[in-house]
């Protein structure tokens, strides 16, 4: 293999970045009368210099053959000719040359035949970029289709013709925008032209090999890049609809972009967390449905609200895991918290045991990149940097935020001749109210003496919600933004409209 351009394709170093698993692996092929060469995604990211997380090798023995080398083989891809061998640095995908045609469900070959050449087996291929196939003994570069000169010219490119390769499987319209994402590369004008004309056939895809894409170009050093390339060919209205219904809205004096365009800067601003980002993607995802005219500027009363009942519709729809959706929904709905000096120290706990502990470092990463996201914002972060302070001083006083924290219990209710059932539960909430307002009378003695007044006061008779407004009389609520934005007739203070 001879040095070309800035990737520098020393067969010695690519040997050397090898496994000693993968060099296992190919040697015992090899052993067997086989051609094995490296393939996809590995050796795209090898030339790269990138660490390769996918294990890629092709080879012209038959699976059946392959079998028999090796102790521990998984037959999850048998039907298309590959084995799964799990090793202690990785799974490998070991493939049979082949060709496939047929592509009824537009994902899936209908029929595949085994191959005796390296050549047809890339045929078959995505890109450019992923029809490559290196011979680590011989060092031979098979590149039929040019892929080492697309990735210097850092560009995507279908495998011949790319209207033929998006029909043959539609995932491919996501993948050439996740890899333009991944690897910040430029997609080919025909390729390009050719997702936009092929963009509905993406219907056809599970909505879950659709969701993984798009997390791998959330997770990309800069979403943005990729989230545009959707926009552009279509691809966004079909998978995030109500994403494209932000374009060209303009928002309030606050902000000097679109809700699209700051949505997408707002994600790309956010740390590196699936979670968070999903939140920065689609925090303001209401805002075009909340949008009122008032006095000449717009207002987006309780966008957080609805936006957070809109993105768990739409990562139901994506089939995300119901722990993913719920923090992201709970990161949207609170992510209008409004922190003042003035804030009271029972403010700082009742928003912890509102938020939740665990919650607070990503609602702050979540907000940190809304106000990345807005070029007329202050990018002053004292303000968060004092709650964060605060709430690390709640945490540090060991201070009783859930009835789980409580110095009574059930037990001791009970011992009052309070029946077990519902009204436990209201005492116990009236209780927490208090010891919000005032840590230190969280003990057995003053928590039973507060609870015999609350019985005397009948709140355990109450119906729910009713003991806290019996419990905290006219105390204010902790001032935090999410309160009043439940109030359409409230508006919250400039700096909220976030």
């Amino acid at each position: 293999m001879k040095r070309k351009g800035k990737y520098v394709v020393d067969p010695e170093e690519l040997r050397r970045s090898l496994p000693r698993d993968a060099r296992e692996i190919v040697a015992r092929l090899r052993a067997a009368g086989g051609q094995v060469y490296l393939v996809g995604g590995w050796l795209r990211d090898l030339l790269l210099g990138r660490t390769p997380k996918d294990w890629d090798i092709a080879t012209d023995l038959r699976p059946e053959q392959v079998r028999k080398l090796f102790r521990r083989v998984h037959d999850v891809g048998a039907a298309f000719g590959t084995l799964i061998i799990p090793r202690r640095d990785g799974i490998y995908e070991v493939t049979t040359f082949r060709t496939e045609g047929g592509y009824s469900d537009g994902r899936h070959p209908d029929q595949i035949a085994y191959a005796t050449r390296i050549e047809e087996d890339l045929e078959r291929r995505d890109f450019t970029i992923n029809a490559m196939a290196w011979d680590p003994d011989s060092d031979h570069l098979v590149d039929p289709f040019g892929g080492l000169h697309d990735l210097e010219q850092h560009r995507i490119c279908a495998v011949g013709d790319p209207i033929a390769r998006f029909r043959e499987d539609a995932l491919r319209l996501m993948r050439a925008v996740r890899f333009a994402a991944q690897l910040e590369f430029r997609i080919a004008e025909e390729t390009l032209s050719a997702i936009r004309a092929e963009a509905q056939g993406l219907r056809r895809i599970a909505a879950e090999r659709v969701r993984d894409e798009l997390n791998r170009i959330l997770l990309a050093r800069a979403p943005s890049v990729g989230l545009l390339l959707m926009q552009q060919t279509g691809l966004l209205d079909i998978v995030l609809p109500e994403l494209a219904a932000g374009c060209g809205v303009k928002q309030n004096r606050f902000h000097s972009h679109d809700v699209f365009t700051h949505s997408l800067m707002a994600t790309d601003a956010a740390k590196p967390d699936l979670v968070v980002r999903l939140a920065a993607l689609l925090h303001d995802i209401a805002k075009p449905d909340t949008r009122e005219e008032r006095d000449g500027d717009y207002t987006f009363y309780a966008h957080q609200v609805i936006g957070a009942r809109k993105a768990d519709r739409i990562l139901k729809r994506l089939r995300y895991p119901n722990e993913e959706r719920e923090r992201v929904t709970h990161l949207i709905y609170h992510h209008m918290f409004f922190y003042e000096p003035e804030w009271t120290d029972s403010a700082v706990r009742r928003f912890v045991r509102t938020v939740g502990i665990e919650n607070i470092p990503d609602l702050i990463q979540l907000r940190l990149a809304d106000m990345a996201g807005n070029d007329r914002k202050s990018s002053n972060t004292a303000p968060l940097e004092a709650l964060l302070a605060r709430v690390g001083d709640v945490i540090a006083k060991d201070t009783a935020l859930s009835v789980r924290d409580l110095a009574i219990g059930g037990q001791e209710l009970m011992a009052l001749g309070i029946a077990e059932g519902p009204g436990i539960g209201r005492i116990l909430r009236a209780l927490l109210e208090q010891v919000l307002d005032a840590p230190e009378v969280n003990t057995e003695e003053a928590l039973l003496a507060a609870a015999r007044q609350l019985v005397t006061a009948g709140v355990h008779e109450r119906p729910d919600g009713a003991e806290q407004r019996g419990a905290k009389d006219s105390r204010p609520e902790a001032p935090v933004a999410d309160d009043a934005g439940l109030r359409a007739d409230a508006a919250p203070p400039p700096e909220a409209e976030a």
